[in-house]
This record gives structure tokens, C-alpha cells and sequence, in this order.
């Protein structure tokens, strides 16, 4: 769609372009005044760019803000958010009234500090953590190619714009995100630089020398350089860079704080307001006569009119959309909406059924795969990948093909080591709307995608992060790729979901959760190591669902309740057998999603823990746990890091065993003066 206005065409002529630019400047300085707070330097810098791409390029349309076709546009340096909260506010978005405005950074308002997905219309997606908005836009151009291949370009034909500062660049995310978009050849991504030269301690020769052309023709970019606040030259680079089949990088001077007498240049206009005194001055000398938050009619029109040619394209895509076949209305439709076919369900619950039946003996990564096999044939939008253990992670499958530079036929997409922009472009995949997005690496390697991860958590994305290997059971390659730390603190994130099955059928289970979770991503963490089966009755329900089940009920009245996940559960089952021998009714409780288990009702809760003494064991740390056990001393797990050496042999070093926790529960049962069913101690 190539909906570029010519130069010497203004949405109204009597309005020039240098005001327009100006009113998104005006609007950011009493923002950022009113609130005593926010960062005026960038908007005000980059309100040239912005004015060009919004009125002149940029498919929009206010009145239908999640168009399917919509260009998208991301401010990756999202702490200049007064820029697009002034555009959504100047082009008509109703929601963005000038009473939010001048809410900025207030509590419960729409104009946040930095834009946060879902607050607002128009805000495609959560920045601030810089680098991160610039590879959420490399997932959603993929995602436009991917779509495009599926449903053809009638009806996905779009760009992704991004706005980016030096910092964004300089974060190392932005070094894996723009290898792989150059590597793919996304045509359809156009990034601008505002390159101010300024960084919060001062010019960015403090800390960087590189150069930026030569690094991104590296990558395979095609880029040019131009002055900022030229409207002739920001038109002339869009329309080349529209022309490239390679994603293009618009490295954009500008002057920080622009049209600030005393503070434009310098680190001071970046992130505090300019002050009574300089507003007034600035607003002299861009002959800008307004009172604050005060915006002339016809400028606002001039805006208003870009939404408005925006809205002649969104209706004659409806028009195309309306003339197509049902099939194809339908496909596109379930797609846009996050559904699956259903046809995966019953698929899933026959192999459930088998899985009870043949009991096998796997790793729950294969057993991922196995589920995996299932998921992708029966559903088009789901979309794999890994961070370069493709073998390990086993996520490939029969149905997902690789997706290559020219040709995004595939379902899967192989990132490089590239973790942490993996979990970023995931999360773009999924803000695009028409895939669901899943990627693998090894556990202890979260820690490189963590501040993604989070975002996914903060945006309520439905994202799955397949992350194997995870813990000392990695066995011979040591501390360095055996997790410990690691479940507690994705613990902690709120609203992503830690899924840790036990075996192949919870395996199985724990992937149908985190499909049908449309709030907030999951994280499967799966074994190397194989792992018996201990599930062995079926069930129609999901058991997994809860978070926490009774695996194993005791025989008799409970004396003890042991609390397990993943590997460890079997030898909490096993743990049991003694216990009970020993005249101990002990239940074992499978516990594969804490998050879930904490939303139940009490009375569902109690039940499952029981009134009596609880022991818990993960291999892992035991930071946590204690919401469930006394205090750490009732977990049976690692106080440290592991070592190099066979996975059975690591269990028994560190007493992540059987014995330690029939041990451990005599130890309890002593304290808790609980006696024996047959009066016996013997252990068998």
C-alpha cells in the first residue's frame, strides 16, 4: 500500500507542516510540565519524523484502531511517550482526549510515564526497557510476512514503523533483533534513528564511537542518513525505504529539545521539564502563541485528516474481505481472534488416553514434542522457534517448516543464540495479532531473555517460552547450564504461569493451558533427563488445571503430605511407599503450576494440602516454598549451585533422593509427635 502523500500536498493548505510539528512539541512541553515530570527532549526532537510518517505515510484509522490491515508503529524510545500520546490525541483516537493529556503520569490515567499496551488505542505495545519496542517491531513484521503467505496479501499488506534512540541501539538486543530482521530480509520494517548524540550522562561519545551505517549494512540493512527536521528529506528517505526489499534503517540528526533556546542540545531537555521560563521562551521561538494544552482548529483538522485517509483503506480492505469466500473469512477471522481449530482438543485428549494406556518412559521435553506433533498439525497459527537448540528443546515438528529470507511459507523460526531478542520478537508475533508464538531454549538461559519475558507478563500476552534443562539432571555439563535460581524467580514475575510437569500425560496437560491462556504467557520447564510415568489412571479432566492435585491419596487417614514437581515427583511416590510401609499414610501432591493452585477457592486448597505436616521437593532452590511448608528446612532441594558429573550421581550427591526424604519426613513427624499406624519405625 503505498499511501504516501505528495510534497506539496498538505491535509489543509492554509496549515503547514512546521505547525503541526510544532503542536506535537507545545503539547509535550505543558505535558511534561503540568506533571513535573517525563522526558520533553525526544518528542520535541523527533516531532519533524513524526508529523511526515503520520499524515503522510502511516495507515491508520482512529475510528477502527485495531484494523487488521493497519500499519503498525512503535516508540521503541518510550520514554519520549508524550509523542504519541499528542499524535493519538492530534489524528482523533476518541479515547486520547486533551483531559488525558493533561493527566500525564498521573495515577489510573492513560498517559503513563511510559506506553503500556492496552491502556490506550493506538499503543501497540509496552516500552521504556530500551531496545525492546525495536524487536517487538521485528516480530511483528515477521509476523506480516507470515500472514501475508497464509492469507495472502489482499488482505495482510502492511508496515512496521519504529522510533528509536541511541540507547535502543546501543542495548545489545537491538544487536540480535536487527541481525535476524536483516537476515529474514524484512522489506516491510523502516526503523528511524533520532540520533541526538545525547545520553542521560551526557553526548554519546562518552560511551560509543561506533559506526552505525557500516553496522547496519552489515546486517544487511539498507540505510540512509538525513536531517530530522528537513520534511522534504524525511518524505524523500520513507519513500526509499518503502522501495527496499531490505528492512531499512532512517538514521534521522536532530537537535534534542528542539526549539528550546537554552536547553535544546544538551542532556537537560531529556528527562525532566523544562521550567516555566523556558516554555515560554520556547514557545516564542516556534512562534507558537497558544496557551498550554491549546490547539488551533485547523491544525487539529490537518491531523485529523491523515486518520481520515487512513479510513478510505480500512473500508476498501473491508470491501475485499466482505467479497471473499466464507472459508476464507472464516480462516482469517479465527486467526485475528487467537482461536484454534478445534479439532486439537480431541486430538490431544486420544493421546492422553494412550499415554495412560502405554505408560512410557520420556523426558518431558520429548513428551513436549510428542505434544507438540499433535498442536501444530491440527492448528496453522501456531508458530515455533528456538534460540538455536532446535534438537535439544525438541520444538520442531513435521508441520513446521522453517521460515528463510523470500520465503515465510514455515512455522518455524530458527533465531540464532539470540535468547533474549527470541523472547522480544515473540512478543511482537503475538501483539501483530493471527499467530501464537512458542521458542525454546535451555532454563538457566531465561536469565538472558528475562526482561521480555517480563514485558510478555506485563502486556498479558499469550506467549509460551519452552525452556528445557531444567536442573541438575542437565548433568554433565555442569553448574554453568544447571538451573537452580531460576523457578523462584520466574516465580516471582506476576502473571506468567511456571508450568513443571511430572510426566508425559501432565506434559500434555500443561501445553493445552498454556494454549488456551489468552491473559499472560507460560513457561513449560522440562526435563532432559527421562522420567517415569505416574500417571497411570485417565481422566477426562485436566488435572494439571488446578495447579496442584492429590496424586496419590493416602492409605488412611493422612499423617503427611509431600509436595513435589516435575522429576522429583516420582521419588516423592516413592518416598511414600517407605513412609507408608512404615506406618505413615502419606498423600503425594503434584504441584505443576503454583500459580494456578494459588487462584483456587480455600476449601480446594485445604483439601489438597491437608491439616497435616507438609515436606516439599524440587530440585531447585527452595526460595518460595515456604507458602506451603513451615520454613526451607521442610524442602528438600539445592542450597547452591551443582556441579559436573552424571544426573543420577548429581541426585545422590545432593540428596535429592528418596531416602533424604523419608528422612526428612521422620525428622518432621517427630517434631509433630505424629504416631505411626502400626507403631513401627523400620523403613523398608
Amino acid at each position: 500500500m503505498d499511501t504516501g502523500l505528495p510534497m506539496d500536498m498538505n491535509p489543509i493548505d492554509s496549515v503547514s507542516q512546521q505547525d503541526m510539528a510544532n503542536a506535537i512539541r507545545a503539547l509535550t512541553m505543558d505535558a511534561v510540565e503540568a506533571a513535573k515530570s517525563g522526558h520533553p527532549g525526544m518528542p520535541m526532537g523527533m516531532a519533524d519524523v513524526a508529523t511526515v510518517l503520520w499524515t503522510r505515510f502511516l495507515t491508520f484509522d482512529p475510528t477502527k484502531p485495531d484494523w487488521a490491515d493497519r500499519d503498525r508503529f512503535v516508540l521503541s524510545a518510550g520514554h519520549g511517550s508524550m509523542l504519541l500520546y499528542a499524535l493519538l490525541h492530534l489524528t482523533g483516537y476518541e479515547d486520547m482526549t486533551i483531559e488525558e493529556l493533561k493527566r500525564f503520569r498521573k495515577l489510573g490515567s492513560m498517559t503513563a510515564g511510559h506506553p503500556e499496551y492496552g491502556h490506550a488505542s493506538g499503543i501497540e505495545t509496552t516500552t521504556g526497557p530500551l531496545g525492546q519496542g525495536l524487536a517487538n517491531a521485528v516480530g511483528m513484521a515477521l509476523a506480516e510476512r507470515i500472514l501475508a503467505e497464509q492469507h495472502g496479501s489482499a488482505l495482510v499488506d502492511h508496515y512496521t514503523y519504529v522510533m528509536a534512540g541511541d540507547g535502543c541501539l546501543m542495548e545489545g538486543i537491538s544487536h540480535e533483533a536487527s541481525s535476524l530482521a536483516g537476515h529474514l530480509k524484512l522489506g516491510r520494517l523502516i526503523v528511524f534513528v533520532d540520533d541526538n548524540a545525547t545520553t542521560i550522562d551526557g553526548m554519546t561519545d562518552l560511551a560509543s564511537s561506533e559506526d552505525l551505517q557500516r553496522r547496519y549494512e552489515a546486517y544487511s540493512w539498507h540505510v540512509q542518513h538525513i536531517d530530522g527536521h528537513d520534511h522534504e528529506a524525511i518524505t524523500h528517505a520513507i519513500k526509499l525505504a518503502r522501495k527496499s526489499d531490505q528492512p531499512s534503517l532512517i538514521v534521522c540528526k536532530t537537535t534534542i529539545g528542539f526549539g528550546a533556546p537554552t536547553k535544546q542540545g544538551t542532556a537537560s531537555a531529556h528527562g525532566a521539564p523544562l521550567g516555566h521560563d523556558e516554555v515560554a521562551a520556547a514557545r516564542r521561538a516556534l512562534s507558537w502563541p497558544h496557551q498550554p494544552f491549546v490547539i488551533p482548529a485547523e491544525i487539529k483538522q490537518a491531523f485529523e485528516q491523515a486518520g481520515a485517509r487512513g479510513r478510505e483503506v480500512r473500508q476498501s480492505w473491508e470491501r475485499r474481505f466482505i467479497e471473499m469466500d466464507i472459508a476464507t473469512r472464516a480462516k482469517f477471522g479465527r486467526s485475528q481472534a487467537g482461536g484454534l481449530c478445534d479439532s486439537w482438543r480431541l486430538a490431544l485428549e486420544e493421546h492422553c488416553r494412550k499415554l495412560v494406556e502405554d505408560k512410557p518412559a520420556m523426558a518431558s521435553r520429548e513428551a513436549s514434542q510428542a505434544a507438540l506433533e499433535i498442536l501444530t498439525q491440527s492448528a496453522p497459527n501456531i508458530i515455533g522457534g528456538s534460540a538455536d537448540l532446535t534438537g535439544s528443546n525438541m520444538t520442531k515438528t513435521e508441520a513446521t517448516l522453517a521460515i528463510a529470507a523470500g520465503d515465510f511459507a514455515g512455522r518455524y523460526i530458527h533465531y540464532g543464540v539470540r535468547e533474549h531478542a527470541m523472547a522480544a520478537i515473540m512478543n511482537g508475533i503475538a501483539l501483530h495479532k493471527g499467530l501464537v508464538p512458542y521458542g525454546g531454549t535451555f532454563l538457566v538461559f531465561s536469565d538472558y531473555a528475562r526482561h521480555a519475558i517480563r514485558l510478555s507478563a506485563l502486556m498479558g500476552l499469550r506467549v509460551i517460552y519452552v525452556l528445557t534443562h531444567d536442573s541438575i539432571g542437565v548433568g554433565e555439563d555442569g553448574p554453568t547450564h544447571q538451573p537452580v535460581e531460576h523457578l523462584a524467580s520466574l516465580r516471582a514475575i506476576p502473571n506468567l504461569d511456571v508450568y513443571r510437569p511430572a510426566d508425559a500425560v501432565e506434559t500434555a496437560e500443561c501445553w493445552a493451558l498454556a494454549l488456551t491462556r489468552r491473559d499472560g504467557p507460560s513457561v513449560l520447564a522440562l526435563s532432559r533427563q527421562t522420567l517415569p510415568a505416574v500417571r497411570t489412571a485417565h481422566c477426562v479432566d485436566n488435572l494439571s488445571e488446578r495447579g496442584a492435585y492429590v496424586l496419590a491419596e493416602a492409605d488412611g487417614r493422612r499423617a503427611l503430605t509431600l509436595l513435589a514437581t516435575g522429576s522429583e515427583v516420582a521419588i516423592a511416590l516413592d518416598a511414600k511407599e517407605r513412609l507408608e510401609t512404615a506406618g505413615f499414610p502419606t498423600a503425594v501432591v503434584s504441584m505443576p503450576c503454583q500459580e494456578r493452585f494459588e487462584q483456587q477457592a480455600d476449601d480446594y486448597k485445604a483439601f489438597v494440602l491437608g491439616s497435616v505436616p507438609r515436606l516439599a521437593i524440587e530440585a531447585a532452590s527452595p526460595f518460595g516454598w515456604t507458602r506451603y511448608v513451615d520454613s526451607e528446612e521442610d524442602v528438600i532441594g539445592m542450597a547452591g549451585f551443582g556441579a559436573s558429573a552424571p544426573a543420577d550421581d548429581l541426585y545422590q550427591h545432593f540428596g535429592i533422593t528418596a531416602d533424604a526424604l523419608v528422612e526428612r519426613a521422620l525428622l518432621k513427624i517427630d517434631q509433630t509427635d505424629v504416631q505411626p499406624r502400626n507403631h513401627l519405625r523400620a523403613v523398608a
